[in-house]
């Protein structure tokens, strides 16, 4: 972990809510794709975890949705410096996944694959992603995905583009050797019980510190409690157990 004081450099909306941000700092504790930052904002107590989209040299991408106060905040921002901690999480682990990995991403949980997609392809791997979302005016980085070279299925719920219905409903006759995924923990479920091989998945957390020591994030695994934060975000298919 590093705190470290990053210049926005841009802060554009790309979709419904979403708003890209991209900063110039000190990038060197980002390590793995499906990291993230923790990052404080005025007037607010807690810092907002954001997953990295991408690091580029010392350009870090972000992607977030407005949701509340603090991602308000963000979006209001086209100038100045944030203080953030950076290499926080244990990000995924690419040694297992097969000549064919399928990245599947609902809404905000596309951001993670993005960086994980171009990590896959230099080790000469072929992967495609699955991107979920609620109607085409959400739908985001579909193209930045295919410009690496990377599949890419679209399913959105209403059906105004691509495949209507849920990202497991796009599953269907994709051939894959693994799977990585992110979303919101409903998605994370329906994929645990849907996809035909092991895979890991990236939770998403109301988180404290974010770097463990508050505790406020863990959760119970086969293997005893683990911090999101830390042990996480991403766990492994077989070691999740899924909350009642």
């Amino acid at each position: 972990m590093k705190q470290s004081f990053f210049e926005i450099r841009e802060n554009v909306k790309l979709a419904d809510g979403v708003y890209r941000m991209k900063l110039e700092g000190d990038t060197s504790a980002i390590t793995a794709s499906g990291q993230f930052v923790n990052i404080k904002l005025d007037g607010l107590f807690l810092r907002r975890p954001i997953s990295v989209c991408d690091v580029e040299g010392d350009i870090l991408t972000l992607i977030y949705k407005v949701v509340g106060k603090g991602t308000a905040q963000m979006a209001a921002m086209q100038s100045g410096k944030l203080d953030l901690l950076t290499g926080l999480g244990n990000g995924y682990d690419t040694s297992t996944s097969g000549s064919k990995p399928l990245l599947i991403g609902g809404g905000v949980g596309v951001p993670p694959l993005y960086m994980l997609a171009k990590k896959l392809l230099a080790e000469g791997k072929s992967p495609h992603a699955v991107l979920g979302f609620n109607t085409k005016s959400e739908v985001f980085y579909a193209k930045e995905f295919a410009s690496l070279g990377a599949g890419v299925t679209i399913a959105t719920v209403d059906g105004s583009f691509g495949v209507k219905g849920y990202v497991t409903d796009a599953l269907s006759g994709l051939d894959y050797t693994y799977f990585y995924t992110c979303g919101p923990e409903p998605m994370l479920k329906a994929v645990y019980n849907a996809a035909s091989t092991s895979g890991q998945f990236s939770f998403e957390e109301r988180m404290g510190c974010g770097f463990g020591a508050c505790m406020g994030c863990s959760c119970q695994t086969v293997t005893g409690y683990k911090r999101i934060c830390r042990d996480g975000p991403v766990l492994f298919k077989e070691e999740i157990l899924w909350r009642k």
